[in-house]
């Protein structure tokens, strides 16, 4: 079936959720380097010298590559800056995402297709014709309603407001994942608290944790209905994706860098799914449903539907951590494949692995994959159980390398 006009972006944390991106159905994704980028602490960025092969998969599986430099960025960061960009340049990625006016100069001189992040807070039309002259794609504000979106992509239609290649200017807005109580992320509690500013890429999540809020002269302690009152839930637009492809938006993104492999995948394929469904007028309430459940089996802290509909705000999480229904529990790791019989070894090194066990295979290149056990073999016989210490095997079609791992999927207490 042909792919939807409308372009799904979704993030790259690690090679294993590269490729989960690009099984999922991704038609582009965004990545980061080093510390120019705002996920630089909360994962393993990818190196300058990634970027080479970063390309090289993605133009292989015919998928677009934007990498995020949308740090706010200091004079000492010049020299990696401009390091970043000869790479970009070098390799061919398709575009870089950034606000800061350092980045979108330089990547204006060296020709550099620019994307406006949403960290430029762009929430009129005004802004929209002042960064056309830099860029062709602006991601907008998180803020703002699907009306305001919509008025914004009807305008730019309307007046023809052309970017810096003379083609439409495009808009880009999040539909899933997490949100942050500050506006497009412009957060200054980490800064405050613990010296780690959130603006480059060092956020410590202060405002996910609980609160006791005190009234200081009469020392009386205040009743909060909620305690995580700064930790909103996570977006999710999948039942309302008709709204949003109806307002005019030409890129949906997929917030999640920080995120593991079965998060970019599922994530993707749910959205993907939609996107055909809506192609095609089969974007059930049915269908709706099944994408919900999936969603909610990886990382969540809850969903609602964000600013887009101006509903009342105060969507706030109930508990620290993920809300998902299914977690994923370490067992072992790749040992052997053998590509003759397509078949895949692994030790295990903790736990126990027993027949029915729905298990989970993570690696560059496998991505992300599941596989219900319904027969076990262990150390070359079939048994009901393997323990720390045994090796199993079993079909699988992609190469297994001593870097891929194995996780056993549990329903948690939220299933």
């Amino acid at each position: 079936m042909k792919k939807p006009t409308i372009e799904l972006l979704s993030p790259a944390g690690s090679f294993e959720a590269l490729q989960a991106a690009i099984n999922g159905g991704a038609d582009a994704v965004y990545f980061g380097v080093e510390q120019l980028n705002m996920r630089a602490k909360s994962i393993n960025s990818f190196m300058l010298e990634d970027i080479q092969q970063i390309a090289a998969i993605c133009k292989a599986n015919e998928v677009r590559t934007y990498l995020t430099l949308n740090t706010i960025m200091y004079d000492h960061d010049m020299q990696l800056l401009h390091a970043i960009l000869k790479e970009v340049k070098k390799y061919a990625i398709d575009a870089v995402i950034a606000s800061d006016f350092a980045v979108i100069e330089a990547c204006n001189q060296l020709n550099i297709p620019l994307h406006i992040s949403t960290q430029a807070n762009i929430s009129n039309l005004e802004t929209v014709q002042f960064f056309a002259r830099f860029s062709d794609v602006v991601v907008l504000a998180r803020e703002l309603t699907l009306k305001q979106v919509a008025h914004i992509c009807n305008e730019i239609e309307r007046r023809n407001i052309k970017g810096i290649s003379g083609e439409l200017m495009k808009v880009e807005v999040f539909v899933h994942g997490a949100l942050c109580m500050a506006i497009s992320g412009k957060c200054y509690l980490s800064l405050h608290a613990q010296n780690a500013s959130a603006n480059r890429g060092a956020c410590t999540q202060n405002c996910r944790r609980p609160y006791t809020v005190t009234d200081t002269e009469t020392n009386e302690k205040l009743l909060v209905d909620n305690e995580y009152i700064m930790s909103p839930k996570d977006l999710c637009m999948i039942d309302k994706l008709s709204e949003v492809v109806n307002s005019g938006v030409s890129v949906l993104k997929i917030e999640g860098r920080g995120k593991g492999p079965d998060y970019v995948y599922t994530v993707t394929q749910c959205y993907r799914e939609a996107l055909q469904a809506l192609e095609n007028s089969s974007y059930t309430a049915g269908k709706i449903e099944d994408w919900m459940k999936r969603l909610a089996t990886v990382y969540n802290r809850g969903f609602w539907n964000g600013y887009y509909l101006g509903h009342q705000l105060g969507e706030w999480t109930a508990h620290p951590g993920s809300s998902a229904t299914e977690k994923k529990i370490y067992v072992g790791k790749g040992s052997k494949y053998y590509p003759k019989i397509k078949v895949g070894e692994f030790a295990i090194e903790s736990g126990s692995v027993k027949e029915g066990d729905t298990l989970m295979i993570t690696g560059a290149a496998v991505g992300m994959a599941r596989e219900k056990m319904v027969t076990l073999t262990v150390n070359g016989a079939q048994k009901a159980i393997a323990v720390k210490g045994d090796k199993i095997t079993f079909p699988f079609g992609t190469k297994i390398t001593q870097g891929d791992k194995l996780y056993k999927i549990v329903e948690t207490a939220n299933g």
